[in-house]
């Protein structure tokens, strides 16, 4: 009898154990956002992806990506504490240090910034410095304020008058025959081969010399120091997206691009793909060997001194307030690439 009891005892304790399982709510997921640069995009294909196929859910993480654009303000967001992560570069980490602002990046998904200058395929345009023998160069203000004052220190024959503005429409370029235009790699060449029927000359600023990191996960720095352990989820399932956005199945993910940004086609999905791929947009460098999302003091000390000589940071600046090393390079997702 005793035996008896001990065990009807024991079954319903378990019993009781497993109903209470059963209803128990999961563990809650940690809310975060991450603040895009412009409309959804291939260009911010792995943090679609992550959030597609349940790659941050895994990691114990709930996102919500914040769609960028012209009237999106996500940096200032960023900083005003709305939004947990922004898509930065490097010329804007090293101005919010110099603005007393405290940013912290901590991986660069681009280790190529994707901006080209782009020429007609029979202008006698060759080689970069080729680009300084023509008349006119469509840019716009920020692109004038930074990479042409590169241009001008670093190739002969770049010159103030080749300025004209940049309006976003390829028309004038396209009718003239002695002009250069900026571009973003993944988009413009694509446009202007629509509407001109001929495929431009491709010159990446990053392959002449102008080399900042781009598409970076940028956060406030109390959220860098005060919850290290939740930006690691953050960056290691973001990288494992973007491997899985390059080398697996993306379908789910271009649908939340579309869903997001309707003008956005599959045509221009897979030509940005192949560009960032055929270019190592994501993988050159020390991401190679490192995985995507590297950054290292070496590589950020060069563009620090390059851009110091134009004089567009002061040579004291403690950039080094402006990013840490300690959440990447470690080949985290390169396993996932097939």
């Amino acid at each position: 009898m005793t035996n008896g009891l001990t065990k009807n005892v024991f079954l319903a304790g378990m019993a009781l154990c497993g109903s209470i399982a059963a209803t128990a709510p999961a563990l809650a997921l940690d809310e975060v956002s991450y603040g895009t640069n412009w409309l959804a995009q291939a260009e911010h294909g792995g943090f679609y992806q992550a959030v597609a196929d349940g790659t941050y859910e895994k990691h114990g993480l709930k996102v919500t990506i914040v769609q960028g654009g012209p009237n999106a303000a996500n940096r200032s967001l960023l900083i005003a504490g709305k939004v947990t992560f922004y898509m930065g570069g490097q010329l804007g980490d090293m101005d919010a240090v110099k603005e007393g602002i405290p940013l912290t990046s901590v991986a660069s998904i681009f280790q190529k910034d994707p901006q080209v200058l782009l020429a007609h395929p029979d202008a006698g345009v060759e080689k970069f410095e080729d680009l300084a023998k023509l008349d006119t160069i469509f840019m716009g203000k920020e692109g004038y304020a930074t990479y042409f004052e590169w241009m001008k220190k670093n190739y002969p024959g770049f010159k103030d008058e080749q300025y004209k503005p940049y309006t976003f429409n390829p028309g004038p370029f396209i009718t003239n025959k002695a002009s250069a235009q900026q571009g973003y790699l993944t988009s413009e060449p694509h446009e202007i081969e629509k509407q001109a029927g001929w495929a431009p000359k491709v010159f990446l600023l990053a392959d002449a010399g102008f080399t900042p990191y781009s598409t970076m996960i940028t956060a406030q720095t109390k959220t860098v120091e005060e919850n290290p352990e939740m930006v690691q989820r953050f960056v290691d399932a973001s990288l494992e997206g973007w491997y899985n956005y390059l080398y697996g199945d993306n379908k789910a993910a271009n649908d939340l691009i579309k869903k997001d940004n309707p003008e956005m086609t599959d045509e221009q999905i897979a030509f940005s793909i192949a560009k960032m791929k055929e270019y190592g947009i994501l993988e050159s460098g020390d991401a190679l060997e490192k995985g995507i999302g590297c950054i290292t003091d070496d590589r950020y000390k060069a563009f620090f001194d390059a851009v110091v000589k134009i004089g567009l940071e002061p040579a004291d600046l403690d950039y080094k307030k402006a990013y840490t090393t300690k959440f990447v390079c470690k080949g985290v997702g390169m396993a996932l690439k097939k």
